[in-house]
């Protein structure tokens, strides 16, 4: 009985939260579908790694209600998203969009990959760099011999 239960526990930390709290839902099933859709893509700005529809932070909840009274006001998709990416900007947006300002932020894993690869490079040359003691003449390397006591 205490595996099946052991196991219950596992399956159920493997489900994904959510977040969204039974008062928030809206009542009609269609509209909260699309609440629910435009919240998946909307980035907590707290915890900045999740949508909102996960997050359980108050600025979360805040924008999980803004969006649903925007869809009950009768705004589109687009409309509601448009009018948030307005107000804080694309980094609210989970994929933001391809555009000059957002460049850098699409660019940079790129970037680190192709910087770490440069500084592998530069390494392994240096490591692979003839030392300095094969540059010795004779008497330099028979002195060198003598101070280090051979």
């Amino acid at each position: 009985m205490l595996r099946l239960f052991a196991l219950f526990a596992c399956l159920m930390l493997l489900s994904p939260a959510q977040a969204v709290e039974p008062g928030e839902a809206l009542a009609d099933p269609a509209l909260e579908a699309r609440a629910r859709d435009l919240s998946a893509d909307l980035r907590c700005l707290v915890c900045q790694n999740q949508s909102i529809d996960d997050s359980h932070a108050p600025l979360a909840r805040d924008l999980r209600l803004l969006v649903r009274e925007r869809i009950k006001a009768g705004d589109t998709d687009d409309q509601v998203r448009d009018f948030l990416v307005q107000r804080y900007g694309d980094f609210i947006l989970l994929n933001p969009p391809l555009r000059i300002g957002t460049l850098l932020l699409w660019g940079s894993p790129l970037l680190v990959l192709l910087l770490g690869g440069f500084g592998l490079l530069m390494a392994s040359r240096r490591r692979a760099a003839p030392s300095a003691a094969a540059d010795l003449s004779a008497d330099e390397q028979a002195r060198l011999d003598k101070l280090l006591g051979g």
